[in-house]
């Protein structure tokens, strides 16, 4: 040959590999790598083959592009070969060199083949493609603070026998451009020699896949003998999973995971205990009983008094301004909804007005002073339910409505606050899965239900003309009857000229009615095509918002693009179908926004005086059905703040159940004496507010999803959200033109979005399924599909029992069904499953103290604990939990 050949690349002689492996500096060992490899012809430079950060990307054949990234695949014997490199092969640990000249004079070789050697590695690179170094955008895909490790492997005609060396120096340096990118380097491993051996790049690659994961990084860092480095190969081997010959395609790319699992440990019985309980749900000291009157109120206020500040600062963001938004639009859309059909249950007595300056009023005062500014007050479906039954029980019985409302308002205060006092807070520690989920579900489907409800009443507001024939289209007719416009008893029958008649027949709609005519004919109440424009944009908004919101983990355009259109998905997707209905110019059903501060009803002032009309015994017998509220604020607030609060979202700031409590005990007060609707955490907002404001890291390695830091806690975005809410009593002119279908549609999204989230809806799936086409789900694994289908059933009825409760006279025992429904079949439950199922399916339910269950584990387990590892229950490192928008 004319010169020698530097390594050996895939499938062609005489060809190079160069490895560059990236981790963090510092005594962490990160997992995150980065790994070149390159082949070269004699006398040219090296050229790059391969990297790896978290997985590997190779060079196509056409030296063009990388592929996707995938998880490598080797030959097993490569890793042999490679622990027979590092068993004889040289090794220098903490070398202290700064420059590849120096490293091979610290190596025992004779001076020819140092200086040979020498030679090879001072080679300028090639890394492939170019194009890509002109913008550097690799460099963005490197962790911060990242370090490069190198592989150099290859075929020379100067060595009888292969040679192997394993480099680690003393500290990072730079040595010029052998990684694709500027970092510092502190591994490098050799494998040279002669070309009869055609295993070198296998061997390489095996070196780069060895130390991607930080199971081996930890012995590299660590090793102070070869002993060490081989210890690390036998854990590496430890974890291996070998896959037989002829049962899969070697040269098929595995796809990376969307989530990597943990080595396969023997978890101890002390860390699978620790994990149960402090891994996931609410953390449990923020709830432990202080023994003193509002002492968990006190604790409350000293853990969120530092954080203050910081609620404000950290809300400069641009993020913050596209959830104000999205949350004001939301807020909007169910300040309107809620306010409609608090106006039908109440004869208007609280109707839009109403609800939206106490929407704006509560939630402002709450996003200011609460211990979860997080959370969205508005009006529920379960507190419009009693306050139907409230006023038909008012007008039964003759009693003034928002008088008897006051009283029952003041004692629903009066028993929060002493709740707060007790620290009855603490007893959401026994909200279960079972309990979280079935709530959840009934508040999803109430969003389902009243939106499609809404639609459906439509057809009769702008009704569908069914009997249109088109051979009958000349004796449809509509015409202005002016006959009897004098009024009263005076009122007489005109007669109108010939003349006169062709004048009135011709009269617009809107002239007509101004002159006080009526019409005739049997087409005057058609309006073509309005129901049908409005399932169109009904669906067609739904379609939208849930399109864009997934678009996030599509292929098309830059991660910074699909996010943006992600998080201005229901912004979009409302001007969208705002387009198209005002290019269509249908009049299709508008938002109704009011323009002037007048109760909606004008029987009623603005403060509501607690003796007047009733009977002076009414403020004595108010207490009874405040007792039922009171159970309904306090499990609808909580359940809320649990699932607001779950450690998976990684909150930072702390929770506040107590004081949340007290605030919204407190605003019952004002809106009860003001005659406004009474609010609570509403959790399907809350927790899109929550959605809207995740953070995610600003790098990912190649086929790794970005890692999600946690939710940006702050206050602004709440209080600019009210403030919005309040003012758009003056911003009709805008609002007038959003069609309400859309708005309905964003709620359908809302609420199908909720139901989605949560593992009843996985687990009513199985019951459909064969067994051979269900999914791979870790509860399947530990539990009988028989136990599961169970539990899935009895949930099931619970949620039939309430929603006919619901939809009934017997509704009026709403709140103390909740309890019955969720609450209370969670000890029973505990009878059917032992503690090895509760782990995977129960999740939570209620044992005895000391029980221990069938698992092989034997775990003793605390008398209850929440909602643990997510839909899935795997014991994995998980990227970020997905937002479950769950309840009302």
């Amino acid at each position: 040959r004319a010169g020698e050949d530097f390594g050996q690349g895939t499938g062609v002689t005489g060809q190079g590999e160069i490895t560059s492996h990236c981790q963090r500096s510092g005594s962490k060992i990160d997992p995150a790598l980065e790994v070149s490899t390159g082949p070269t012809l004699p006398l040219t430079p090296h050229i790059s083959l391969g990297r790896w950060i978290k997985f590997e990307e190779k060079v196509e054949d056409g030296g063009e592009r990388w592929s996707a990234p995938h998880v490598p695949a080797l030959p097993l014997h490569s890793l042999f070969q490679l622990r027979t490199c590092l068993q004889k092969g040289t090794m220098l640990l903490d070398l202290d060199a700064t420059t590849l000249s120096e490293q091979p004079e610290e190596a025992e070789l004779q001076p020819a083949l140092r200086e040979r050697l020498a030679a090879l590695l001072l080679l300028q690179p090639q890394h492939q493609p170019t194009k890509s170094l002109l913008q550097n955008r690799f460099k963005k895909k490197v962790p911060p603070g990242a370090e490069a490790a190198h592989v150099a492997v290859g075929e020379v005609e100067f060595l009888e026998k292969p040679f192997a060396a394993f480099i680690r120096l003393r500290r990072g340096v730079s040595l010029g451009s052998l990684a694709e990118v500027s970092l510092p380097s502190r591994f490098l491993f050799i494998l040279l020699g002669p070309p009869k051996v055609k295993a070198y790049h296998e061997v390489g690659r095996a070196m780069a896949t060895l130390i991607s994961p930080q199971l081996f990084q930890r012995a590299a860092w660590q090793a102070e003998h070869r002993e060490d480095l081989i210890t690390g190969i036998e854990a590496f081997l430890d974890e291996l999973i070998v896959l037989p010959p002829g049962k899969w395609d070697p040269s098929a790319r595995i796809p990376p995971p969307s989530h990597l699992p943990s080595p396969r440990r023997r978890w101890a019985p002390q860390a699978l205990t620790a994990l149960l309980q402090g891994l996931a749900g609410v953390p449990l000291s923020e709830l432990e009983r202080t023994g003193r009157l509002f002492g968990g109120l006190l604790r409350d206020i000293r853990r969120k008094a530092p954080w203050y500040g910081s609620d404000f600062s950290d809300a400069l963001h641009p993020q913050c301004l596209s959830a104000v938004l999205y949350i004001y639009l939301a807020t909007v859309t169910n300040a309107i909804t809620f306010g409609g059909m608090l106006g039908d249950a109440t004869a208007n007595m609280q109707g839009v007005l109403e609800s939206f300056l106490g929407t704006a009023f509560a939630g402002f005062i709450f996003c200011l002073f609460s211990g979860q500014p997080l959370t969205i007050l508005s009006s529920t479906g379960p507190v419009l339910v009693f306050e139907r039954l409230l006023f038909s029980f008012s007008q039964d019985h003759s009693l003034d409505y928002l008088e008897f409302r006051l009283w029952i308002g003041l004692w629903v205060a009066f028993f929060g606050v002493v709740l707060v006092a007790t620290e009855a807070s603490h007893l959401v520690r026994y909200f279960t899965r079972f309990t979280e989920e079935g709530f959840c579900a009934l508040i999803s489907l109430i969003f389902i239900y009243d939106s499609l409800k809404k639609m459906l009443s439509l057809a009769d507001a702008f009704p569908i003309n069914w009997q249109y024939r088109l051979d009958n289209v000349t004796s449809y007719s509509c015409t202005c009857n002016l006959e009897g416009t004098g009024g009263g008893a005076h009122c007489s029958v005109l007669h109108f000229s010939p003349y006169s008649v062709s004048i009135y027949s011709w009269l617009s709609r809107t002239q007509c009615l101004d002159r006080g005519g009526h019409l005739l004919g049997t087409s005057c109440q058609y309006v073509p095509d309005v129901t049908l424009i409005s399932f169109l944009l009904f669906g067609g908004t739904f379609l939208f918002c849930t399109a864009l919101k997934r678009f996030r983990s599509s292929r098309y355009f830059p991660a910074g693009v699909r996010k943006a259109v992600s998080d201005f998905a229901v912004i979009l997707a409302i001007l969208a179908s705002c387009a198209v209905d005002a290019v269509l110019g249908l009049e299709t059903p508008k938002l109704l926004v009011p323009s002037e501060l007048k109760p909606t009803n004008p029987a009623r002032g603005w403060i509501i005086f607690p003796f007047g009309a009733n009977p002076w015994w009414v403020c004595l017998v108010s207490a009874v059905p405040a007792v039922l509220v009171t159970i309904l604020i306090f499990m609808d607030q909580q359940i809320t703040a649990v699932i607001l609060n779950r450690r998976e979202y990684k909150l930072q700031k702390g929770a506040g159940f107590h004081l949340d409590l007290l605030c919204v005990s407190l605003l019952m007060v004002v809106t009860s004496v003001t005659g406004l609707p009474w609010y609570v955490s509403a959790t399907v907002i809350s927790l899109a507010h929550m959605e809207s404001l995740r953070k995610e890291s600003a790098t990912s390695a190649p086929g790794e999803h970005p890692e999600f830091l946690g939710i940006r806690e702050q206050r602004l975005t709440g209080l600019a959200v009210f403030i919005l809410t309040g003012v758009s009593v003056f911003m009709a002119p805008v609002l007038k033109h959003i069609p309400m279908p859309v708005l309905y549609g964003v709620f359908l999204h809302m609420g199908v979005t909720a139901l989605n989230s949560i593992q009843l809806m996985d687990r009513v799936r199985l019951l459909l399924m064969p067994a051979k086409h269900q999914p791979d789900r870790a509860y399947l694994r530990h539990v009988p599909l028989r136990r599961v289908h169970l539990f899935t059933i009895i949930q099931l009825l619970c949620l039939a029992l309430l929603w006919v409760l619901k939809s009934t006279v017997a509704a009026i025992i709403f709140p103390h069904s909740l309890v019955l429904g969720w609450v209370l079949p969670t000890p029973a439950l505990s009878i059917l499953w032992g503690g090895h199922e509760c782990c995977w399916v129960v999740q939570g339910v209620l044992r005895p103290k000391g029980w221990q269950g069938p698992s092989r584990a034997r775990l003793p387990l605390p008398p209850a604990f929440p909602l643990v590892w997510g839909r899935g229950c795997e014991l994995m490192q998980r990227p970020g939990p997905q937002i479950n928008l769950s309840v009302n």
